[in-house]
């Protein structure tokens, strides 16, 4: 996630200090991602550095307003315009737990998978829950006025329609893992029948060979 460019976006809307972008930001995308204060003024610091920002007072309570620059505007602007970059994909803690599941001994695999599954499954019925309150709100216009709040809340239905569909996907790899893992363990049962079987003849072929040397 870019803080860099999101608190941008927001100066671009109007200055604002520290608090306020943080407050800003956590309702227009529902608190789905906090930010830590101390995150938000280092980055301000940088942003100041490289110049897309500037002080621009104070607003008597001693909270310092940050305003953004022509440079700024245009690179969230630029931002806006580019698509997210996939190159580097972030790391992802449950493929990577599933992983070393498999290249480990002691490991039971299936009930990782399981216990991610039910997991996963509680979280997907409760964005379902928050999006049809958060529906019903834009709806019927209870949690903001005419303008800003609509907009906020449509927001807000976008960013829980993204967490439904990532958490679908990830139920559906799950389930991709688990079939996966179940035909590689039929697969390994049917390889090793004629490996039994040959050691069965080997061994008969054996005790036959003995019997009549005898």
């Amino acid at each position: 996630m870019s803080i860099r460019h999101s608190l941008l976006a927001l100066l671009q809307d109007e200055p604002r200090y520290g608090y306020q972008l943080r407050g800003e930001f956590e309702e227009r995308t529902g608190a789905t991602w906090p930010l830590n204060i101390g995150q938000v003024y280092t980055t301000l610091d940088r942003l100041e550095r490289d110049e897309l920002v500037a002080k621009d007072g104070d607003d008597g309570d001693g909270h310092v307003i940050y305003s953004i620059t022509a440079a700024g505007r245009a690179e969230v602007m630029g931002w806006f315009a580019a698509p997210v970059a996939a190159a580097n994909p972030p790391r992802n803690e449950l493929a990577i737990k599933l992983a070393l599941a498999m290249t480990l001994d002691g490991v039971d695999v299936a009930a990782v998978i399981q216990a991610q599954r039910t997991a996963s499954m509680r979280l997907l019925q409760d964005y379902t829950r928050q999006r049809r309150t958060a529906a019903g709100n834009a709806g019927t216009g209870i949690s903001g006025t005419q303008g800003v709040g609509e907009a906020n809340d449509a927001a807000w239905l976008l960013v829980l329609d993204s967490l439904i569909f990532s958490t679908e996907a990830e139920v559906r790899w799950l389930d991709h893992c688990e079939g996966w893992m179940a035909q590689r363990a039929v697969a390994a049962r049917k390889s090793a029948k004629p490996v039994a079987g040959a050691q069965l003849k080997q061994r008969t072929t054996t005790s036959t060979a003995k019997a009549v040397s005898q």
